[in-house]
C-alpha cells in the first residue's frame, strides 16, 4: 500500500475531521479507496512561555459564528445518545517498573456501537480518534467525520480522551496533577500514545474484535499523536488519518515564519488594502501609545473594557484575533473576510479607526472588548503550557518585515530560562524528532509510515509545519 497525501485549499477547520461542511473540500473517495484497500489486504507494506498559536480543532470564537448561521452542522442531540461511555484502568507510567509507576487512574473513552458490524461482518473495522489537549466532550458533536463514514464500513466508533484533560486526570484534579516535578513527569506524548494503545487493545477483547482493523484518527495535535501511533504501534493500528499535524514544526525543519507568513498571506489574499492596514497599525498603536495620556485614547478608541495597562496588551489581542481569524477561516463566515470587510468599510477614517472596524466586523458591536479573552486559564492551558516547556516545542516566531506582524523571533535561549524558571526543568527540544522523526521524513515514511494520510488545508497557518508530497 502506497502513502496517500491530500492537499486542499482550505483552513485548519475545514481539514477532513470537522463537521462544516464535510466532504466539500474532502474527497469522500480518498477515505473509501484507502479503507477499502487496507481492509481487503490486511498487510502492511513497508514504506508566559513565548506564545505559541494554540492547536486545538476547536476553538470558541469559530464555534460562535458557526452556531449562530448553521445550527444544524453539529451532531444532533439524538445522535449523541449512541455514545457510551466507559473508564478504564490505565497504568500511569508505561516505560518504568518501578513500584510507583504501577499507580492507575481512570481514563475515559466513549464509543458508540450503533453502527458495528461485529466479527460476524467481515471483520468490521473500528474507527479511533485520538483526543488531543482538551477534554473530549467538543470532539463528539463537532467532529462528524467518524459518524458520517462508519454506516458505510459497519464500524465501532471511540473516541479516547488525552491523559491529564477533561476526566482522564490522574491525581485527582488538574491541579495536584501538575503541582510538583513527579506528577507532571507522567505527562507526555509517548504516554499518551501508549494509553491509546493500552485501551484499543482492551476494547478489541471488550468487543470480540480481534480481528478487526483498526484506523487512527486525530487533527492538530491529535493528527500528530495518530501518525506517531501508526510508526510507533504498526501492529495496533492498520492506518492513520493524520488532519492539520504539523509534525515538522519541530527542531528548526520548519522555518519559524511558517505560521504567521500563511496567516499574513491569507489576509492579502482577501485584500490588499486590509493586509496593508493591520501592517501599518503596530508602529501607530505604538505612537499614540507614547504619546501623554496616549493609553488612555487607544483604551477610548478599542473601547477596553478595562485601561491598558501597555501597547502590548492590545497588539497581542489583535495578533491572536488575526491567527485565529485564518486558523479557523471556515465557512459560511469566513473570520479573515469578516476582519477584512470591516477594516475595508472603515477606510476613510485613520488606520486606528479602520483596526477597530475590523474588531466590531468579527466579534459583533460590544459594549466594551476584553483584551484578556486569549488569556484567561483553563485546563487547556494549563496542560498546554506544560507539554510545550517539556517536549513540544515549537519554534514559532517571525522576524523583521517577514509578515504583517511586528518581529516577535523565537529565542530557544530564553524559552528555556522561562520553562525552567516555571517548572524546574528545561525543555527537551529535540526530543521529539528523536523519539519520532523529522528530519528526512518523506524517506523515512516511504520505509516505515505507509497507511498514513496527511491531510492539510492549505490557508491553515499549521499547514506551514505540516507533511506536504509534492
Amino acid at each position: 500500500m502506497d502513502q496517500k497525501f491530500e492537499q486542499v485549499q482550505s483552513t485548519k477547520a475545514m481539514a477532513p475531521l470537522m463537521r462544516v461542511p464535510l466532504f466539500q473540500f474532502y474527497p469522500h473517495l480518498l477515505l473509501l479507496l484507502f479503507l477499502s484497500l487496507v481492509l481487503i489486504m490486511q498487510t502492511v507494506t513497508p514504506l508566559p512561555v513565548h506564545k505559541s498559536p494554540r492547536l486545538s480543532l476547536h476553538n470558541k470564537d469559530a464555534s460562535l459564528l458557526i452556531s449562530r448561521n448553521r445550527p444544524g452542522d453539529a451532531i444532533s442531540a439524538n445522535a449523541l445518545l449512541d455514545f457510551k461511555t466507559y473508564f478504564y484502568k490505565q497504568t500511569i507510567d508505561h516505560f518504568n517498573y518501578a513500584p510507583q509507576s504501577y499507580a492507575t487512574f481512570r481514563q475515559r473513552y466513549v464509543v458508540n456501537s450503533k453502527y458495528w458490524g461485529g466479527q460476524s461482518y467481515n471483520n468490521s473495522p473500528i474507527f479511533a480518534y485520538l483526543g488531543a489537549e482538551a477534554p473530549i466532550d467538543n470532539d463528539l458533536s463537532a467532529v462528524g467525520f467518524l459518524n458520517d463514514n462508519a454506516p458505510s464500513f459497519n464500524s465501532l466508533i471511540v473516541f479516547i480522551e488525552h491523559r491529564y484533560y477533561g476526566k482522564s486526570i490522574p491525581f485527582g484534579t488538574m491541579e495536584e496533577a501538575m503541582k510538583n516535578e513527579t506528577t507532571r513527569g507522567y505527562f507526555n506524548s509517548a504516554q499518551a500514545i501508549a494509553d491509546y494503545a493500552a485501551i484499543l487493545l482492551h476494547i478489541k477483547h471488550q468487543f470480540s474484535a480481534h480481528d478487526s482493523p483498526i484506523i487512527v484518527v486525530g487533527g492538530s495535535y491529535g493528527g500528530m499523536l495518530a501518525s506517531w501511533f501508526r510508526l510507533k504501534y504498526p501492529h495496533i493500528a492498520l492506518g492513520a488519518l493524520a488532519s492539520s499535524a504539523p509534525i515538522l514544526y519541530f527542531d528548526n525543519i520548519t522555518p519559524q515564519n511558517g505560521y504567521y507568513s500563511i496567516v499574513t498571506k491569507d489576509f492579502k489574499e482577501v485584500s490588499e488594502n486590509c493586509y496593508q492596514t493591520i501592517r501599518k497599525s503596530w508602529a501607530e498603536i505604538d505612537r499614540v501609545a507614547s504619546k501623554p495620556n496616549g493609553l488612555d485614547i487607544l483604551s477610548q478608541r478599542f473601547k477596553t473594557c478595562s485601561k491598558l495597562n501597555n501597547a502590548e496588551e492590545l497588539k497581542d489581542y489583535l495578533e491572536t484575533i488575526y491567527a485565529v481569524a485564518a486558523q479557523y477561516n471556515r465557512p459560511p463566515n469566513y473570520p479573515v473576510t469578516m476582519v477584512c470587510k470591516g477594516i475595508d468599510k472603515g477606510s476613510d477614517g485613520d488606520v486606528i479607526g479602520r483596526i477597530f472596524a475590523g474588531i466590531v466586523s468579527y466579534k459583533g458591536n460590544k459594549t466594551c472588548y476584553d483584551m484578556n479573552t486569549y488569556n484567561y486559564p483553563s485546563e487547556t492551558s494549563i496542560g498546554w503550557q506544560w507539554q510545550t516547556c517539556s517536549e513540544m516545542v515549537m519554534p514559532i516566531g517571525r522576524g523583521q518585515n517577514e509578515t504583517m506582524f511586528p518581529a516577535a523571533p523565537f529565542n530557544l535561549t530564553e524559552f528555556i530560562r522561562i520553562c525552567q524558571e516555571i517548572y524546574g526543568v528545561p525543555p527537551r527540544p529535540h526530543w521529539i524528532t528523536t523519539y519520532y522523526g523529522g528530519h528526512d521524513i518523506k524517506l523515512a515514511l516511504n520505509r516505515f509510515g505507509s497507511n498514513i494520510i496527511f491531510s492539510n488545508g492549505l490557508r491553515d497557518p499549521y499547514s506551514s509545519g505540516g507533511y506536504i508530497w509534492c
